[in-house]
């Protein structure tokens, strides 16, 4: 990943590198009721860190059983997955809300998944 692409600070509105995120919360249960909470967002640009870099991630999920969770964190650093792609891993808890939170588990998706260059 060249320096460029590593810079979060372009000042042109434009994205670079980011990754999409979606998932689900783990089940909380209260008074023999139970629900979970779903998300989907777009990381913030990559922000160096060693040799490698992370991402901001917020969010907040659906409505369910009367309430919302937001979030508010950083990825992990990236793991490689081969032909030059990588992903985050996120393991985490949302904010409290109605009483609780949620915790949560999810890696993000492939920058990028179609840029690649086709061999004929």
């Amino acid at each position: 990943m060249n320096t460029q692409t590593m810079n979060n600070n372009y000042g042109d509105g434009r994205q670079r590198h980011v990754h999409e995120v979606l998932g689900s919360t783990a089940v909380v249960r209260e008074d023999c009721e139970c629900h979970n909470h779903r998300f989907a967002t777009v990381s913030g640009e990559a922000i160096r860190m060693g040799n490698s870099h992370v991402h901001e991630v917020k969010f907040r999920t659906d409505f369910a059983d009367g309430h919302f969770h937001e979030f508010c964190g950083k990825s992990s650093l990236a793991i490689d997955v081969g032909g030059g792609k990588h992903v985050h891993f996120l393991k985490a808890f949302t904010d409290v809300e109605d009483g609780h939170r949620h915790q949560f588990q999810v890696a993000t998706l492939i920058e990028s998944p179609l840029d690649f260059e086709c061999k004929e």
